[in-house]
């Protein structure tokens, strides 16, 4: 691949990129910025442009009857105006677009979430009868799991980002994750450290998985990467970073606290580092040992070259010994301090951020370092019942209350909120609370756009939160009009698969069965998912009955459309679970007739669901792929970016990690893999289980004993893959609810 680039030539290109991107996309009326000083600084002109530019990105027909003002105290709006002019008060362009936001639901009953929207506005936008006001109860609204850029797409361009990053304006979120970019902080950095271009680019993974690199957890998989896909990723960081400053919100980076190569100690006289063993079949990174001065000077350099890529910031996610992370000897408190050292040296003020999981963070982290300076983002909130007192658990550190609704980017619908509305304001409002925020923490975004709306209100609401006159209230905004049966298929989700609790110790809802390596004793597709469903599916199947009935002058948004899927998905998914105990009945009892009857219905739901969810974009693995290959400079490089993202929703990485549990963690049910890879296994072992049965024999292991094979073979020639649209989503659901009308 050749040298690497100079530093200051990728300096200069990433500083020409950074001030293009400042300025806001789309242009406005207000005057620019001009330079000098932090975008997005309350008071100045690039606080109103940005909220300005916003709502022209999202309301292209209505900005110009918008009018933002810096005004209130902090993490406070006010909505007021007449018919056509509409004037919002706020103190950050984040929170005027939170104004903003609130306006449009209860007011013009609209809807925008980052899974649909719907916007059917009159052509004069009505002004509120009142003056609308609203008020954050905590400071800290953190969005974004450190496995979101992995599950929910690594290869996500800035038209993604930009969209994505307004929408979380909108909810009211002020510190995001962001981790793009990281892998060129540490390319430059071991350059520094006795590692050559090459050796940098080696032990660095494949965007797709870079989390778990920054985690510990691994390295080196699958491919080097290029110094091109490097440059790339830090402009597309450092764009995301500098359009949330200029709305008033902190990009939260990833900090250092000790990830080294192989071979670090005997390139760098005085270091010591600890072995970190593996991690679901991956040989871990070493850990330098934070004590020392070596580590004062990786983390200086670290931060140095984190500033010049990003600019600074005042967050700093870190999660020591994450997962099964070894100490080897070395005290965790002092490890701890030096940690703490290392960004306060560089960035003194700054929050440390961590992960609340497992056992994460240590008591003997807690009581080493200034927790005052430390933000806990709990994703364990709606888990687990034992869990009623985090100030007790964390030593009062302060924490923000997070879910984990999916994990790997499941498609099931559903989440705990009734522990949402019980627990938040109980644990917020006791005495000694210690609860500063909430935590938007679903592995992957972009799914479950109702738990998205309701998780994100609930530092804005005030008071007991009525789950049955949220849901209705949803409804019409939703659709965009009152609607008796919106209201009751939102009615019959809030009591099935939003009407979870955690006492099942449970966060997320059953995976499908259709991702399941095939066994017909087959209960979850991924290795930590719930084994059964969690609510009674015969109580949600009314659901898709209703919105199918919606009248059809409400059925036109995209939110509708999105809803339909994702209900029409879900029934299809529950009835595999029917289905498969019969096949094993049907096999058992060696009816062969039954059993061919049985096994065609099978595949014949699992291409319903396939010609479904291809009506859809976002669930198109035609898309993730192609968005992957977008990123190559050649065909070879197009090809490794595609093993990369395709083996995570599949094998997830090596053989050794795949059968350690890992494999189809990131099941999910889209047009591609539903009717590719999912299907394919299932014909394979439908054909032998009947070939046994026509034999008089037992059944052969499968494709030789390994599966692994076959989905390797599958990853790298999946076929053609469609990466638009096809076929009309409601006429596809009524299709399954007469299919499985018919087969029950």
């Amino acid at each position: 691949m050749g040298a690497a680039l100079p530093r200051r030539t990728l300096l200069t290109a990433l500083a020409g990129t950074a001030g293009a991107t400042a300025a806001c996309s789309g242009g406005s009326p207000a005057p620019r910025r001009s330079g000098g000083g932090a975008p997005g600084r309350p008071g100045d002109a690039g606080a109103v442009t940005a909220a300005t530019a916003a709502a022209r990105r999202l309301l292209p027909r209505h900005w110009e009857q918008l009018t933002f003002e810096r005004a209130g105290d902090r993490d406070a709006f006010r909505v007021s105006g007449t018919r056509g002019r509409v004037t919002v008060a706020g103190p950050t362009p984040a929170v005027q677009l939170k104004g903003l936001y609130h306006y449009l639901k209860h007011t013009c009953h609209a809807n925008i979430t980052w899974a649909g929207h719907q916007l059917d506005l009159p052509a004069l936008l009505p002004g509120p009868a009142t003056p609308l006001t609203g008020r954050a109860t905590t400071p800290h609204r953190f969005a974004l799991n450190d496995t979101n850029d992995g599950y929910t797409n690594a290869y996500h361009d800035w038209s993604y980002w930009e969209r994505e990053i307004d929408v979380l304006a909108l909810h009211g979120y002020n510190e995001v994750f962001v981790s793009a970019g990281t892998d060129a902080v540490y390319h430059r950095v071991l350059q520094e450290f006795g590692y050559d271009d090459a050796e940098a680019r080696a032990w660095v993974p494949g965007p797709a998985h870079q989390p778990w690199w920054l985690l510990q957890n691994l390295a080196a998989f699958p491919h080097p990467v290029s110094r091109q896909l490097l440059a790339r990723r830090a402009r597309l960081g450092r764009r995301i970073a500098d359009r949330l400053r200029e709305l008033g919100m902190t990009p939260v980076f990833p900090g250092y606290y000790g990830t080294v190569p192989p071979g670090f100690a005997e390139r760098n006289p005085g270091a010591r580092t600890v072995p970190q063993g593996t991690w679901y079949g991956f040989a871990r990174p070493d850990w330098l040992d934070p004590r020392t001065d070596r580590f004062a000077r990786v983390a200086a350099a670290f931060y140095r070259v984190q500033d010049e890529l990003f600019g600074p910031s005042t967050m700093y996610k870190m999660d020591l010994l994450h997962e099964g992370g070894r100490p080897g000897g070395v005290p965790v408190g002092e490890a701890a301090r030096g940690v703490e050292r290392a960004l306060r040296t560089a960035h003194p003020g700054a929050t440390w951020v961590t992960l609340g999981w497992r056992r994460n963070p240590a008591k003997a982290l807690t009581d080493a370092v200034d927790t005052s300076r430390m933000l806990i983002v709990d994703g364990l909130s709606d888990r687990y019942p034992h869990i009623t007192d985090r100030e007790a658990d964390w030593g009062g550190t302060p924490y923000a209350f997070g879910s984990i609704w999916n994990f790997g980017g499941h498609t099931a619908l559903g989440a705990n909120t009734p522990d949402w509305a019980a627990l938040y304001e109980k644990w917020r409002t006791k005495d000694g609370s210690a609860l500063g925020g909430i935590a938007l923490l679903p592995e992957a975004a972009d799914d479950n756009p109702a738990a998205f709306e309701l998780f994100s209100e609930l530092p804005w609401h005030q008071g007991e939160l009525d789950l049955k006159q949220w849901f209705a209230d949803w409804a019409r905004s939703r659709y965009g009009g009152a609607d008796a049966h919106a209201e009751r298929a939102w009615d019959v989700l809030r009591r099935t698969c939003y009407g979870t609790t955690r006492a099942d110790g449970w966060s997320e809802g059953a995976d499908g069965l259709f991702g399941a390596r095939p066994s017909l004793t087959a209960t979850s597709a991924a290795s930590w998912s719930p084994r059964k469903e969690r609510y009674p599916a015969a109580d949600f199947a009314p659901a898709l009955d209703e919105l199918l009935a919606v009248r059809p002058q409400l059925r036109r948004s995209s939110a509708y459309r999105r809803d339909l899927l994702d209900v029409a998905r879900q029934a299809l998914s529950h009835r595999g679970r029917v289905l498969l105990p019969r096949i094993k009945e049907a096999y058992d009892e060696r009816d062969r007739a039954r059993f061919a009857d049985l096994t065609r219905t099978w595949l014949e739901l699992m291409d319903l669901l396939d010609r479904l969810v291809a009506t859809d974009a976002r669930h198109l693995l035609g898309r993730w792929v192609a968005d992957a290959r977008a990123w190559g400079a050649d065909e070879a490089e197009r090809d490794r970016l595609a093993y990369d993202q395709l083996s995570l929703v599949t094998v997830w990485g090596t053989r050794a990690g795949a059968d350690a549990g890992l494999r189809d963690y990131a099941n999910r049910e889209w047009a591609g893999l539903v009717g590719g890879l999912y299907r394919l296994r299932w014909a394979t072992y439908f054909d032998e289980l009947r070939a046994a049965l026509d034999e008089d024999r037992a059944p052969r292991t499968m494709d030789g004993g390994d599966w692994y094979a076959l989905e390797e073979r599958w990853i790298r020639d999946p076929g053609r893959l469609a990466v638009r649209p096809v076929g009309d989503t409601y006429a596809i659901a009524k299709k399954v609810r007469e299919t499985l009308a018919a087969s029950r």
